[in-house]
């Protein structure tokens, strides 16, 4: 059972309920999927509804609501009648043929996007950006799919004057990560929570005695055993089978958002030093000029 009890906010509901299911047991999982595929049918549905819907029993359908975190299935039911009335509210009409299918696309992501973070711990994201704003190293680890969101804000915070490393290659990342010392700080961002490159070079920062701050959508994951702090979200872009769009948009939106609280955090004079010395440098490179052999290369190709 969760010692905290969950309240997510409005639309927030399937996102946290998906984020905890793949921790489950095989017939909490049905229970939980039911209710996250189908909250219009929950909503009108008794425990016992449900037990049957799921093939389990009632019992099963009590203590899966409380491994989610709610204080029982009347407490979840409550919260997916609250979510499901404000998304009733919220739609309009669509456009028929492509132009309909490619707003609809635009319409859902923006949608989940609205209630991705809901998974997040505040106290846990405090944390996160107070860490990285005093460790005296950081580095961001991410690979595959989530590797695109890790360099993306490395660029931002080192930007924004918090310096801070993001290796591209996987045993680079390992390797640095096996070299950071107390105090510093690793990133480590997996959708899954169990790619195997990037739990390798966070079992080295936790060798290494650096804080593991986990960036994933799942809060039971391989990653969250190695994370002394854990932001979760994107769970429900994993079941979203409307487009390819992935768990990297929310993994950006959530990366974006800590690195504008730390950047928050910083000594003004720092992070505006750095803002200047990235104007000037950017400057420099566009209106550097090519050499002739430049110039005759690119007349040839």
């Amino acid at each position: 059972m969760n010692a905290r009890t969950a309240e997510p906010p409005i639309g927030g509901t399937i996102d946290h309920i998906l984020s905890v299911l793949p921790s489950l047991i095989p017939s909490a999982q049905r229970v939980a999927r039911i209710c996250a595929e189908r909250p219009e049918e929950v909503a009108e549905m008794s425990g016992a509804d449900l037990a049957a819907a799921a093939e389990t029993s009632a019992a099963t359908v009590s203590r899966t609501c409380q491994a989610l975190g709610f204080r029982g299935f009347q407490h979840l039911r409550m919260l997916l009648v609250r979510d499901l009335g404000a998304a009733a509210r919220a739609t309009r009409s669509r456009e028929a043929g492509t132009a309909g299918w490619l707003h609809s696309i635009a319409e859902g992501a923006g949608d989940i996007l609205r209630t991705s973070l809901a998974s997040v711990d505040v106290a846990a994201f405090e944390a996160a950006a107070d860490a990285i704003v005093a460790a005296p190293r950081v580095l961001l680890v991410g690979t595959g799919a989530s590797g695109p969101a890790a360099q993306a804000i490395a660029l931002k915070l080192t930007i924004n004057g918090r310096p801070c490393e993001a290796p591209v290659d996987g045993v680079s990342q390992q390797l640095t990560a096996r070299v950071l010392r107390p105090g510093d700080v690793c990133i480590v961002v997996s959708s899954s929570g169990g790619n195997a490159v990037t739990l390798a070079a966070a079992a080295a920062a936790v060798e290494a005695g650096a804080t593991v701050i986990g960036v994933t959508s799942f809060s039971r994951s391989a990653l969250a055993e190695h994370s002394d702090i854990l932001l979760v979200a994107g769970a429900r872009f994993q079941s979203w089978d409307q487009g390819a769009v992935g768990a990297g948009l929310v993994q950006y939106l959530l990366l974006s958002v800590l690195q504008l609280a730390v950047a928050d955090r910083m000594d003004g004079d720092d992070a505006e030093r750095a803002r200047w010395a990235i104007r000037d440098e950017l400057g420099a490179i566009v209106a550097e000029p090519r050499d002739a052999d430049d110039d005759s290369a690119a007349s040839v190709s």
